[in-house]
Formats: C-alpha cells, structure tokens, sequence
C-alpha cells in the first residue's frame, strides 16, 4: 500500500466521527491498542483486522478487508467525504504526529541498520528514590510498519512506549511513559555491526515521586533474546518479562558496573580527574555487537 494503514485507520475514524476510545470499546481491546495502530508503531493481527473490518461494516455497507488496501481517496468516496477535499490534504499530517526534522534521515538508517536492534533487552539503572540500588526493565525492540525503530519497556506495572532514531552512530531516544502520563528521553551509543549485545548511554526522566522530579542517569541494555517472528507470542512474553521482580537482588550488580552507572560529577570532582557533567563518551561506553 502506497499510504500507510495507519493513515487510512486516522481517516477513517475522523471521516466517521468515531474516537479511538470508543473504537476500543466496540472491539473489546485496549485503548492503548489502537492508538499504536494509529500512530503506526504496529498493525492489527489478521484477526483484529477482520474484526475492525466488520465494525466499519456496520457504518458503511459493504465494507470489508479489502477496502483497507484503497488509497484514501478511494476510502473517502465509501465515508461519503468530498475526494477533491482529500486530495487537497496531505495523507501524511492526517494522523496526530510531531513532525521531526531528520525523520526521513531516520528511516533510511533504520532500513540499514534496525535489524541489528531488534530483539528483547534487560536494562540496568540506579534507582532514583532508593540511592545504592538498582532497577531491571525489560524491553522489546522491533522495526514498526513506518519505517521506524519502536519500542515497549515495561517493570511491574510501569510502561514506557516511543521510538529510537538512528542517526549517524546513535540512537535519540524519544518515549512516553504510559503509566502516569510523562515523556522519557535518551540518547545512546549505537553499534554498526549485524546484532546488537549491549547498549548504553544517558536516559532523563521524571522521578514518581509528588513533584515528578526530572533526573538523569546512565543506562546499560543487554540482548536477553530474539524476536521470534511472531508479534503476538512476543507481546506476550514481554508481558510475562514484565512481572518479573524491578529491583535487582542485593550484590547481583558487580563493582565495575556499579562505577559505569553511578558517577561523581561536579566541579570538586575536576581535580580528582572526574566530569565536569555527566557524559558517555565512546571511550568509556559498553555498547557492542554480538
């Protein structure tokens, strides 16, 4: 399909008058569900597809699977919308997207390299309101339909969505964290070579605590698995990897990575031969192929 499906699913709704809320309830999924179709970080299993197929049945006759593969154009003309208005807009600004300088930049690097990425990761972190301790989240890496890199990090009931974009030798981190409504950003040491193993860099977020304090820290990502090919059996195990315990056992992060994570910055820290700032230079950074 020349338009991306995602394009024509925001079309359809709006043509509709049909909120992705009330889309959700009518297919009995999760809201957050269709607003990943929507923004095009995933496209429905077959059987989602049909069933959403048979929901716009219900609004314009005769509509089945089909007609997903019309251009918009096309789509407009079953909705009953004017095609000369749709030709006027761009297909592209129809969704409720931000446009990012650099976006199509990223896309041809995630054709080049996002093989490399995908997979399931383990991550490292400290633990902001608990100092001396450590947090585990588990992530799930995969090449959406739009081109792009994106991603799942989940810990006990705390998700965090968004995208990586490749650029040059690293990835800009840009996530949503869904559990309480906050942005995450972060921005890494990429690799160049066929698989990733490990990955670092800076992460910044807001803390859960009363005034959502902003923090900033390094974080370490390790390969612990492949995709299997199958999105829904990965969903699921990410799912599964998420109700493992978030904060690392006691001692089970060894005294060099503990000095990678945790730093001393500062201007008293510039005489013993420290930072400045907090920095990852590639010198120091753990980043690497399999």
């Amino acid at each position: 399909m020349s338009e991306l499906f995602s394009e024509k699913l925001s079309f359809v709704l709006k043509a509709l008058s049909l909120s992705r809320g009330a889309l959700a309830s009518e297919l009995n999924v999760d809201k957050s569900l269709v607003g990943r179709w929507a923004r095009g970080s995933v496209t429905p299993s077959r059987q989602n597809l049909a069933r959403l197929s048979e929901l716009i049945a219900r609004r314009i006759n005769g509509f089945n699977v089909l007609d997903w593969e019309r251009p918009i154009a096309g789509l407009a003309v079953l909705c009953g919308v004017d095609p000369e208005v749709v030709a006027a807009i761009d297909p592209v600004t129809l969704p409720d997207t931000l446009p990012l300088p650099l976006l199509d930049l990223a896309r041809q690097t995630t054709a080049l390299r996002g093989r490399a990425y995908e997979g399931f990761f383990r991550s490292t972190r400290p633990f902001f309101q608990r100092p001396g301790e450590f947090i585990h989240d588990h992530m799930l890496i995969r090449q959406a339909p739009n081109g792009l890199l994106g991603f799942w990090m989940i810990n006990t009931g705390v998700i965090v969505e968004g995208w990586i974009l490749l650029l040059q030798s690293c990835g800009y981190i840009i996530s949503a964290e869904l559990s309480s409504g906050t942005y995450a950003f972060g921005l890494f040491n990429g690799v160049s070579g066929a698989r990733v193993d490990r990955l670092d860099g800076l992460f910044l977020i807001n803390s859960s605590d009363v005034t959502r304090t902003p923090y900033a820290g390094v974080m370490l990502l390790e390969r612990i698995g492949d995709l299997s090919g199958d999105e829904a059996a990965d969903d699921a195990r990410l799912a599964e990897l998420g109700k493992l315990p978030a904060v690392a056992p006691e001692n089970s992060i060894s005294a060099d990575l503990v000095a990678h994570l945790v730093r001393d910055i500062g201007p008293s820290q510039i005489a013993l031969g420290g930072d400045w700032l907090l920095n990852m230079p590639t010198v120091r950074s753990l980043s690497r192929n399999v």
